[in-house]
């Protein structure tokens, strides 16, 4: 069967459940639409337009597998006030040209766009949005209009609604406040019933069924109307014939001006940031755990946008929220999405007088909780817990998000974010000179492994982190990566984050993900996520990091002893060659056995003076001998050794092995001493083994890998190596050597 037939095969056998998929995340989001656009001062409509235009397209058209498309939280309150400051007609035109800018940026491949965002920023424009959404609806939410001039007045209102709530005289908004109450209550404490068949509905359903049955009961069984006040009643949801003759004219004679552009930027900008973040998040749920395209899905959710606002909608964005509930009911591929808006489509032509019963603090509620969940203390903390200038940051960001805007409150952020590096670092020349420099370097190890080495040198944050990603994505997930920081300087908060993600995308997918180099580094906190910068004393017992914990988990296992901090004695390599012409700073990291004859370490070690002095730092094996054996290094043979033999370096032949001979660079003063210890029995070792650089001083041996820093899959490797050589080595020595 070829892969197309075959792939059509797996898509009709997954239909089905991408089908109630598809049916269960319209249950959310028709209620979630219908508040998101009133909060936006949009007709209700609207936010269901959205939805249908960008699942029927996006689902066609879109580089992503498991999202739902349709309005996004993060952009009620740039929504808001273009449709304030622009008029609704206008507003649909802002609306169409961010849809063109955002089909630009896919088409220029400008998905990498968030990554040049400080996370701690990002984190504080989402919890500003929820303040936003929270401020404004709370007090719809308790039967209480009122109009404001910013988000600030709003949030300070909140206790003075709170307290008039109490004073409601009349029927209709003490019975408008119950409803959003009641639906609070059901938005927080209905995930904690873990109830098989009531969670066949989610939460925001229930109270649409509720508040629908409610507006019956009394309809139909008491025979009243509804004590729910009038002006707190959704209204104005058209039927499909309605909606097809009341398709708006967006109006573009404000188009030359500054506030019209400023609202094009800013939805360009947010619709963009909460797509890619949605994107990168859903990626990790996606249980095939595939990759997304993501500049095919701003193209598709450039030109959806644009089939909304002429159609009446609003910006088209990737939700993470409805897209986890499409994967936790087992939505596979992108026809979850069509069908959550054919399933709209349905509710629309068979419910739309319906929808007329539902409150209007019932909806409210939802987006309450909404905002809370952007805005919560657990953030707070968290972020805290990463460190302190992280919290700075965002308290920037949501401050003056709120106070002036998103595009002002994001900028400041990044600002805020570049100043704090270099007041952390105590250098601009640090970030001037190496800004635009290729500080990324990635090459694969071994002729046929799969093992992928990435050295990061001079800085790496959110300023160029895109060098590094883009050589991490062009890197299969099954594959072996080391990303080595022993020469970079300062990692911020957001490369640490990201790297996390890298390491659990890889793990899911059978590859192996390490990081090191990041010992010699001061953290600010013991977070793993925290930045990190280098010092000349750094303090390795305060803060393990992800590889010196492994390291010390691996000590108990092989029985060990585990020291971190660095140890300036290192005589037990004096003698070895390969330090006859380099300075040996110190060890560190260093596993001993009981009687410290077998250990594997870090060490530091200098190359040149001056302008030529490099430090290298390398991970290594040092084993003592109970007897003595002839000095020598072996290496694998090379071009470079072809080179050295020409220049009078002569490699030992082991006559008796040609085939080793040819693999092996072998060199040593007393070549007799070395043939006969070069057994065959040593000869078979080093031929069914990975190549090592070998050393012998006569009383221990010195080996190692690369020279850099070892993952601990390395260690492990270099380990068992090391051990079974030296029984090798001593069955020799007792045998005898002539």
């Amino acid at each position: 069967m070829s892969p197309k037939q075959n792939s059509i095969k797996t898509f009709f056998k997954a239909l089905p459940k991408n089908i109630f998929s598809g049916f269960v995340v319209s249950l959310i989001a028709l209620p979630l639409c219908l508040g998101l656009a009133m909060a936006s001062e949009a007709p209700p409509i609207a936010g269901v337009i959205t939805a249908v235009v960008g699942g029927l397209l996006v689902s066609f058209l879109g580089g992503s597998y498991v999202t739902i498309t349709g309005p996004g939280n993060g952009l009620v309150g740039v929504l808001l006030i273009a449709i304030t400051a622009l008029g609704l007609q206008s507003a649909y035109a802002a609306i169409i040209c961010s849809g063109v800018l955002l089909m630009i940026l896919g088409f220029l491949r400008l998905g990498k766009l968030a990554d040049f965002f400080p996370s701690s920023a990002i984190q504080g424009m989402l919890a500003a949005i929820g303040l936003i959404i929270l401020g404004k609806q709370f007090h719809i939410m308790l039967g209480n209009k009122i109009t404001r001039e910013s988000s600030i007045e709003y949030l300070i209102e909140i206790p003075s609604t709170i307290i008039s709530t109490f004073s409601h005289s009349e029927t209709g908004l003490i019975y408008a406040a119950l409803a959003g109450v009641i639906s609070l209550a059901i938005m927080v404490f209905y995930p904690k019933l873990r109830n098989k068949y009531l969670q066949l509905l989610p939460a925001p359903m229930w109270i649409v069924i509720l508040s629908v049955g409610f507006s019956y009961y009394y309809e139909l069984v008491l025979q009243q109307p509804n004590p729910i006040a009038p002006e707190y009643m959704l209204s104005g949801i058209p039927n499909v014939q309605e909606i097809v003759s009341q398709i708006p004219t967006p109006d573009f004679s404000l188009i030359s001006g500054l506030s019209f552009w400023s609202s094009v930027l800013a939805l360009t900008l947010i619709s963009s940031i909460e797509s890619l973040l949605s994107i990168k998040a859903v990626d990790k749920l996606d249980p095939e755990k595939r990759r997304s395209n993501v500049n095919k899905d701003l193209k598709a959710l450039g030109f959806s946008t644009i089939g909304s606002g002429f159609l009446g909608g609003l910006n088209v964005v990737t939700v993470i929220a409805r897209s986890s509930v499409n994967v936790n009911n087992g939505g596979s591929n992108r026809s979850s999405n069509f069908f959550h808006a054919f399933f709209l489509v349905l509710f629309i032509l068979l419910f739309s007088s319906q929808l007329a019963r539902i409150p209007l603090p019932a909806l409210m509620a939802i987006l309450v909780f909404t905002g809370y969940k952007l805005a919560s203390p657990d953030m707070v903390r968290h972020i805290f817990s990463i460190g302190r200038e992280q919290l700075i940051i965002f308290f920037v960001t949501l401050f003056f998000t709120l106070k002036i805007g998103l595009i002002t409150g994001i900028v400041l952020g990044v600002i805020s974010t570049f100043i704090i590096h270099l007041i952390i670092n105590k250098s601009f020349a640090l970030f001037g000179r190496n800004v635009l420099k290729p500080n990324v370097l990635m090459f694969k190890e071994g002729r046929s492994q799969n093992n992928y080495y990435v050295s990061v040198k001079h800085f790496c944050s959110f300023l160029n982190y895109y060098r590094l990603k883009d050589k991490l994505d062009a890197i299969s997930e099954d594959q072996d990566v080391i990303v080595d920081f022993s020469l970079c300087q300062f990692v911020d908060h957001t490369v640490m984050e990201n790297l996390n993600n890298y390491r659990e995308l890889f793990k899911k997918r059978g590859g192996h993900f390490d990081v090191i180099g990041l010992d010699m580094h001061d953290a600010e906190s013991s977070h793993p996520f925290a930045l990190r910068r280098i010092l000349p004393i750094p303090n390795l017992l305060s803060n393990f990091t992800k590889r010196q914990s492994s390291i010390e988990e691996l000590s108990k296992e092989y029985e060990l002893t585990y020291e971190a901090d660095k140890n300036k004695n290192v005589d037990f390599l004096n003698g070895f060659l390969f330090f006859r012409t380099k300075q040996v700073n110190h060890v560190f990291n260093r596993l001993s056995d009981l009687d410290e004859k077998t250990s594997i370490f870090d060490v530091e070690f200098s190359e040149g003076e001056f302008i030529a002095k490099e430090v290298v730092r390398t991970t290594m094996m040092h084993i003592a001998l109970d007897d003595v054996i002839p000095q020598f290094t072996l290496d694998r043979e090379g071009l470079l050794e072809r080179f050295y033999s020409f220049a009078g370096f002569k490699d030992i032949p082991i006559i008796d092995h040609p085939d080793f001979s040819n693999r092996f660079y072998l060199l040593g003063d007393d070549e007799l001493a070395i043939r006969n210890f070069f057994r065959t029995e040593l000869v078979h070792f080093f031929e069914s083994n990975p190549y090592y650089h070998v050393e012998s001083n006569g009383s221990s041996l010195l080996l190692f890998g690369r020279e850099r820093l070892a993952s601990l899959k390395e260690i492990k490797a270099l380990l068992d190596f090391g051990n079974r050589l030296k029984d090798v080595a001593q069955n020799i020595v007792k045998k005898g050597v002539d």
